[in-house]
């Protein structure tokens, strides 16, 4: 991304009215918002060390295999303007020729939504009397003083902010296997590592631990750079994403769930899914009826019911909820007919490094102990959503210091509902300090994908303007 002259080097005096701690996909929707909603010339800063904006893990990819996982005429990120992706994908020309409708309904390389993110920041930037600063420096500390946070920054300088916004965005899980942590970095690759997968690629076998999205890209970018050995995908459940498929939504009412118990909607949802199916619909008309309810149907549980999803239906839903295109499940399918892609229900013990190969062991789900011999493991196995394993050393400062806690269940940093502030250790919103994206996860459930994330960054713009309006003299 080229920036303009609107996107200067070095703050003003080394005071901001915002920093933005994140470059991702979720700090871009925010600056964006704030450049637009801006109407007097605020100093924002956007804290990002890696050389391009709007990817984070998402999007980092650059291979076109890598595809989004939902039709792009979804993918707006402005709420208001559902169209605009599609807009960005026609004036590039990304996909020649091809109708705007069909467009619509393409899953398009993801490739392009960072770019396109990219561009709308460029463009936000130009229109805007708000001035923003893109720093290429992690910030690890923040505390707050009378006037807002001093940020403490890589090279060990400091910068002023009125106010700010926690939009760290995903990490990985560790690999959960004993002795992961004494293997060479060649034998462990992680499945964001996008590029570094693809060396992976030959005749000889290879393990990928975890079975979601992060398997089903590790998958197609194997199969991609010409692997042809074996695939041995394990997990705890054994369980791969399911496709998506057209059809008509059903017309029941999403809020009737809402008084329900945990019990009572997975019955009534599959009581939907049956009669969809009888009247020629897929069941998967009933995931995304209920879609734009995820957070309200969280929030409206009881504690005890959050606890038995998460214990006992988190990982059905997921398969159910985050889908996959329908020809990323047909390559899948094919690879499992052919034998390359093996498919293993088992807990993982440990795993060691033996002459030339990898040993994996584990027991499946009889309790009979599994071996594999493998040349490399895949770590595929998501998102780290427990607090304090979030490997963020800002993250950890904010918990240590006690201007965060973790969210309910342990999952993500507590926020208020709503108002998108990060609570501290006594439960107080902090009014100067936004939050948004996965971190939120406890509290909101659904907070991880660009719907909730251009609500959120809308929202926070709003208030990020309104608050640096009244501290205006």
């Amino acid at each position: 991304m080229a920036y303009n002259r609107c996107m200067t080097d070095s703050p003003r005096n080394g005071e901001l009215d915002l920093a933005i701690i994140g470059g991702g996909a979720a700090g871009v929707l925010v600056a964006i918002q704030v450049l637009r909603q801006a109407r007097a010339p605020l100093a924002l800063a956007l804290f990002e060390p890696a050389s391009q904006l709007a990817q984070g893990i998402a999007y980092a990819t650059p291979w076109p295999e890598h595809l989004l996982n939902v039709p792009a005429a979804k993918m707006s990120a402005f709420p208001d303007q559902p169209g605009d992706f599609l807009d960005y994908l026609q004036a590039v020309d990304a996909y020649p020729g091809e109708a705007r409708e069909l467009l619509g309904e393409r899953y398009a390389s993801r490739h392009h939504f960072a770019a396109y993110l990219q561009q709308r920041l460029q463009d936000a930037a130009a229109a805007s009397p708000a001035q923003l600063q893109v720093m290429a420096q992690p910030v690890l500390g923040l505390q707050p003083d009378d006037h807002g946070y001093r940020l403490q920054l890589g090279d060990g300088s400091t910068l002023h902010a009125a106010q700010a916004v926690i939009a760290t965005g995903n990490s990985m899980r560790p690999l959960p296997v004993a002795g992961a942590d004494a293997l060479p970095a060649d034998d462990v690759v992680e499945a964001w590592d996008y590029d570094g997968v693809r060396t992976l690629a030959g005749a000889h076998a290879l393990a990928i631990v975890g079975s979601g999205l992060s398997m089903a890209d590790t998958v197609l970018a194997l199969v991609a750079a010409g692997h042809t050995g074996p695939l041995h995908v394990i997990s705890r459940h054994g369980l791969l994403p399911l496709p998506h498929a057209h059809g008509a939504l059903p017309d029941f009412d999403p809020g009737a769930l809402l008084p329900m118990t945990l019990r009572q909607r997975v019955h009534a949802l599959r009581g939907f899914a049956r009669q969809g199916q009888a009247d020629g619909q897929p069941w998967q008309g009933v995931m995304d009826r209920i879609r734009p309810h995820g957070q309200a149907l969280w929030c409206s549980l009881d504690k005890a019911d959050q606890r038995r999803f998460l214990r006992h239906v988190v990982r059905y839903w997921d398969v159910h909820r985050h889908r996959i295109a329908e020809d990323v499940d047909a390559q899948l399918q094919a690879l499992q007919a052919s034998g390359q892609l093996r498919l293993h229900r088992a807990r993982l013990q440990r795993v060691w490094r033996e002459g030339d190969v990898l040993r994996l062991s584990g027991r499946d789900s009889a309790g009979a102990e599994q071996q594999w011999t493998i040349a490399a493991v895949v770590n595929a196995t998501g998102v780290e959503t427990r607090a304090r394993a979030l490997r963020n050393p800002l993250l950890q400062q904010l918990l240590a210091d006690g201007l965060a806690r973790p969210g309910p269940h342990g999952l993500g940093l507590d926020s208020s509902v709503p108002g998108d502030r990060l609570c501290s250790a006594r439960g107080a919103a902090q009014a100067r300090l936004g939050v948004l994206g996965s971190l939120r996860i406890g509290n909101l459930w659904e907070s991880l994908a660009v719907p909730e994330l251009r609500q959120q960054a809308q929202a926070l713009a709003a208030q990020v303007v309104a608050g640096a309006a009244t501290a205006m003299p």
